[in-house]
């Protein structure tokens, strides 16, 4: 009998229902992620709207990082660049922590020597539109010392239909973004 009963539980647990085991701490039931409305490096406008249709992540950085937003962006910039990243169509709007520093010809050349892909770009506006954004996802920004930014770090995995689906931290790496677009379908 009750060998009978652990092997209907292990029939059961295989059968649908049981959602998959992310890397990322999944937004359940997903939401639709806040939208806005930036011009990115080349002055064209960018907004998660504009990406429907493909997988975004939306992340909050600056040029003059010194330390972890240069590993952020290199992880999602491999991610990008691999097989299911471009299955997935995925892209990552990296928006501004820095309105004053974060200027168009600053944030061209930090993805020129960062060699980031074209689907890479960076939100950037005022202090004003920035602000926006960030209430809209939450995210903290102050001047730190010595011309750092001390902000939230995060990154948001957005679906096809712009919906949240995934949450990151700041270790976050290619590899588990990958692996959990796959197990979202891609």
């Amino acid at each position: 009998m009750r060998r009978a009963l652990v092997l209907g539980l292990l029939v059961l647990a295989g059968c649908g229902g049981s959602k998959p085991q992310l890397a990322g701490t999944p937004v359940d039931p997903p939401a639709a992620a806040p939208n806005f409305r930036l011009e990115d490096q080349y002055g064209k406008p960018v907004s998660p709207a504009g990406q429907r249709g493909r997988w975004l992540v939306v992340t909050f950085l600056y040029t003059h990082c010194p330390d972890v937003c240069p590993l952020i962006a290199a992880q999602l910039d491999k991610a990008i660049a691999t097989p299911t990243g471009r299955k997935a169509q995925l892209h990552v709007i990296a928006v501004s922590v820095d309105p004053v520093r974060d200027t168009p010809a600053a944030v061209r050349r930090y993805t020129v020597t960062h060699r980031l892909e074209p689907t890479f770009r960076w939100g950037i506006g005022s202090r004003t539109q920035l602000e926006r954004v960030w209430h809209a996802y939450h995210v903290a920004a102050q001047p730190g010392p010595g011309g750092t930014v001390t902000h939230s770090t995060f990154e948001i995995l957005v679906d096809p239909d712009g919906k949240e689906r995934v949450i990151y931290d700041q270790s976050i790496k290619a590899a588990q973004l990958t692996g959990d677009l796959q197990k979202l379908g891609v």
